[in-house]
């Protein structure tokens, strides 16, 4: 199966916004080094930043994070991965603290997630630092399987903020794939995932691009 090529999507979105515009916009990975410098307890920090944004304001989450950061002592994950159900019950009734006890609880799992990672690669930063476009779609499906409340756009905008080269199943990204006849809708089976791996590897042989860059210029060719 072959899709348009991605000179041609470019350019849509260079009709719609100003070249400055578009360059602006765009932002690209880290590398394999930066990746790997990157500590667990900052892993866990803004996936429960990320979890926590998800249909709130994101900038209520932000002003309350240092105290987040305070109560759930720097997101150690020793400490996170131990604590009960009754201690969080209380550290969610701390002043300061958004009450959501299902996200609150994801703290615990996604600390007993990633200090997994930690026991068999080393690190929590050598698992996604090895990650490789080719497979992107597949590690996606992996992650919402793995983490706690980590499935959408949820854990693809954690890391791509960590900087991993990641796609974000925007409306605009997923109304571009619908547009160029990839997908009509978020890829859930291993069939529509298959055919979205394959555009985007064609889209990365194309115009030499990253993840991160195909996937804001598939927004920004639909987006006004």
């Amino acid at each position: 199966m072959s899709f348009r090529h991605f000179s041609e999507i470019e350019q849509r979105a260079l009709s719609r916004h100003s070249e400055a515009s578009v360059k602006a916009r765009l932002t690209k990975p880290k590398s394999t080094a930066e990746l790997l410098q990157i500590p667990a307890p900052q892993w866990l920090s803004e996936a429960s930043r990320a979890v926590f944004q998800s249909g709130f304001r994101w900038q209520v989450v932000d002003d309350k994070w240092p105290r987040f950061e305070q109560v759930f002592g720097g997101f150690n994950l020793a400490y996170c991965r131990q604590l009960s159900d009754e201690q969080l019950e209380a550290m969610m009734k701390e002043d300061g603290l958004i009450k959501h006890w299902s996200k609150t609880r994801s703290i615990q799992s996604n600390a007993d997630y990633l200090a997994g990672l930690e026991a068999q690669y080393g690190s929590v930063a050598a698992f996604f630092a090895a990650w490789q476009p080719e497979d992107i779609c597949a590690n996606i499906a992996t992650l919402q399987k793995s983490g706690a409340r980590l499935g959408g756009k949820t854990g693809q905008l954690w890391l791509r903020r960590m900087g991993v080269d990641m796609p974000i199943y925007s409306n605009d990204v997923l109304a571009a794939l619908k547009l160029e006849g990839v997908t009509n809708s978020m890829p859930g089976s291993a069939k529509a995932r298959a055919t979205v791996q394959q555009a985007f590897d064609q889209w990365r042989a194309d115009s030499g691009r990253s993840l991160n860059e195909i996937s804001q210029l598939l927004a920004l060719s639909v987006a006004g």
